[in-house]
């Protein structure tokens, strides 16, 4: 199966588009902040959102992604999830 992508944000120019990526593979779709993986999305686990350890630019792309800062959770927590969800597909 190949991956596909799709541009998730809000950009006028597709110059900047291609930092907002959202790739889909199978069941998981997981979002890229440049070349930071910021959010996934599974069936097992719904969509998961790290909260921002960057800057304003990388905001805007999680705001985009899901606008609830309550429910982001560390950096070390998501990539713990991510990982796990990808060692079992």
């Amino acid at each position: 199966m190949l991956p596909k992508f799709r541009n998730y944000g809000n950009y006028s120019s597709n110059n900047y588009g291609v930092n907002s990526l959202c790739f889909s593979v199978g069941n998981i779709e997981i979002y890229f902040s440049y070349e930071t993986p910021v959010a996934f999305c599974h069936p097992s686990t719904g969509l998961v959102v790290r909260q921002n350890d960057w800057g304003p630019t990388t905001g805007k792309h999680l705001n985009w992604i899901n606008g609830d800062k309550s429910k982001r959770i560390s950096g070390k927590e998501f990539e713990q999830k991510l990982n796990k969800i990808l060692e079992e597909i």
